[in-house]
């Protein structure tokens, strides 16, 4: 049946342009606007990278003339600020649109409904909340970063049903089919950033890049790596692909330290224990305007990150396959555990998806206030 025409209409038109451009906006969120007058579509836009022009400047400037008394349907709040580029809330007045039609209102504390208020002051009818769990869907790691100024970390396994991540020897290729391991180069394209531990640089010598059949982006390379253990040699290193920072700790040698600088490799101290202090690693991440991590690492480093409670999304492929090991055969998650079921890690609002012969169980990880 085809779907009628109204608000949600238009509304999930101005959803898919957002979402295309998912990925490529850096910490800006994603933003899609249609514009529609007398029956017809006159503008559409997306924000396609930060620093440009918002998705509303797009669909003005598609429309011309044709602004004047149309509505306008934008899955994210106008901005009403100066920052890099001017306020489109402003434009739009400027411009004359009658109605405006908004999916989410800005967690982003300089708007936070001030977009909305700036338009009904200036004559203009505004409507809220159309689809609005659906926009802000969109945007989640955008909104996570901007109220705690933290990137918003997906942790993504491929596993054995089992639990395992590679045999007894160590043999992990391919534990998943084609049709999971392209999905993955997805995710990579729609992060800002790649993590991983320093024992999967070791083992596999990984590139951490994005491969698709299309050209795509390169997230920024991030190893854990408290001992500085990265050789000069790895690809990480070597390539230059992409931009690659290393996590270590004041315990870390300084010539290693000065070694890797000198190729090309930011090296950021995080704590004074052993062991890279996570959650001042992501700090000091967030600091540099990382929004979002894909975590790719091994068992430990994804036990550490949920221990840390620093895992927003889990993305856990799972292949129609058992390879046993016991403890020979490194797991996909590895930590300490909990005494008490209740105190388990839940997942919530969990999908199912089938790639191939693969499954993958999305869920958002909702942490026991007494497990520590």
């Amino acid at each position: 049946m085809m779907e009628l025409l109204n608000d949600e209409y238009y509304m999930r038109l101005a959803i898919q342009l957002a979402a295309g451009a998912s990925g490529q906006t850096g910490i800006n969120p994603v933003v899609g606007c249609v514009l529609v007058k007398d029956g017809r579509i006159i503008g559409m836009g997306a924000h396609l990278k930060r620093g440009t022009a918002h998705a509303e400047i797009h669909a003005l400037q598609m429309a011309g003339s044709e602004a004047e008394g149309s509505t306008a349907y934008v899955t994210l709040e106008p901005c009403s600020h100066f920052g890099i580029t001017p306020p489109c809330s402003d434009r739009l007045i400027h411009e004359k649109v009658k109605r405006v039609v908004v999916g989410s209102t800005d967690p982003n504390p300089l708007v936070a409904g001030q977009g909305v208020e700036r338009l009904k002051q200036h004559g203009v009818e505004v409507e809220t909340g159309v689809l609005a769990e659906e926009c802000l869907q969109l945007n989640e790691m955008f909104n996570h970063f901007i109220m705690s100024r933290l990137p918003f970390v997906t942790m993504k396994t491929a596993s054995t049903l089992d639990g395992k991540i590679a045999s007894r020897t160590g043999d992990s290729k391919w534990i998943t089919g084609a049709e999971s391991r392209a999905y993955v180069h997805t995710l990579r394209h729609r992060h800002q950033a790649i993590m991983v531990g320093i024992g999967t640089v070791l083992a596999d010598d990984p590139q951490l890049t994005t491969r698709l059949d299309v050209p795509a982006l390169h997230p920024i390379r991030i190893i854990v790596d408290s001992r500085l253990r990265l050789p000069l040699e790895a690809k990480v290193v070597s390539d230059r692909t992409a931009e690659t920072i290393v996590l270590t700790t004041s315990h870390a040698p300084e010539l290693k330290k000065q070694q890797l600088e000198a190729a090309g490799v930011t090296v950021l101290v995080c704590g004074e224990d052993e062991r890279v202090d996570l959650l001042k690693a992501m700090e000091l991440l967030g600091g540099r305007d990382i929004a979002s991590i894909l975590l790719e690492g091994g068992g430990a480093l994804n036990g550490a990150m949920l221990e840390q409670r620093l895992v927003h999304k889990t993305q856990l492929f799972f292949a129609p396959k058992i390879i046993g090991g016991g403890k020979l055969a490194p797991d996909n998650m590895q930590f300490n555990g909990f005494a008490y079921m209740k105190d388990a890690i839940h997942l919530e609002r969990t999908t199912v998806e089938q790639f191939g012969e693969d499954i993958c169980i999305t869920g958002y990880p909702r942490y026991s206030s007494e497990a520590r």
